[in-house]
């Protein structure tokens, strides 16, 4: 009769689990730099990974999976170097503007990555089984929320609704920025995104004279 592994065992595993995830993501990232994102295949990655190509395809079942690992373990990395610097700030508009600010310019150095990482985030129909899949979050959402609470805890925002609920509809308008300047080569991210922050905090209703 077998019996659970220990919570150390479990967490040595785990540990090794991520480990393993990490090196793969970052082997076919530095591979999709040299060679170019399409012509890198997963044959290669587990060359270069010097794994099989079963291991690999167990923990990345497709190319655009191993980069969406790469760039969510940047955006994490990215927002606890900014947490102070957005912990300084007077209000939730400043706050807002400096984490949309560093998005801007990691979004404009991965330009050329983000038409594949979108489509891999967004291929499920399936609302639901989208939001549930930790592989398809970046991260973002989480902390809108939390930047949302806390405003509506200080009195800054309406709690009408509540921060997860703004927090989707933030993300949304967020992302709309972000697809658009994808689309439209000639417009600036950092501008998209400070109209963004000016409509979630202001509306678009005619203001009385």
């Amino acid at each position: 009769m077998s019996s659970s592994p220990s919570p150390i065992e479990a967490g040595r595993r785990e540990r090794k689990r991520i480990q393993t995830l990490d090196h793969l993501a970052a082997t076919a990232f530095s591979l999709f730099e040299q060679h170019g994102y399409d012509a890198v295949t997963m044959e290669q990655i587990a060359a270069q990974a010097d794994v099989s190509k079963g291991t690999l395809y167990n923990h990345f079942p497709v190319k655009e999976a191993l980069l969406a690992h790469q760039f969510h373990a940047e955006l994490a990395a990215g927002g606890a170097q900014l947490r102070a610097q957005i912990e300084a700030q007077p209000d939730f508009a400043s706050r807002l503007a400096v984490l949309l600010s560093a998005s801007a310019d990691w979004c404009n150095v991965r330009r050329p990555y983000l038409a594949a990482y979108f489509r891999y985030r967004f291929a499920s129909a399936d609302l639901a089984a989208r939001n549930r899949d930790a592989d398809k979050r970046s991260g973002l959402e989480s902390v809108f929320m939390m930047l949302i609470d806390t405003a509506q805890r200080s009195g800054e925002l309406d709690t009408r609704l509540d921060a997860e609920h703004l927090a989707g509809l933030f993300e949304y308008l967020y992302l709309g920025a972000l697809m658009r300047w994808l689309a439209r080569p000639d417009t600036d991210l950092h501008a998209g995104f400070s109209a963004v922050i000016d409509l979630f905090l202001h509306g678009m209703a005619r203001k009385e004279a």
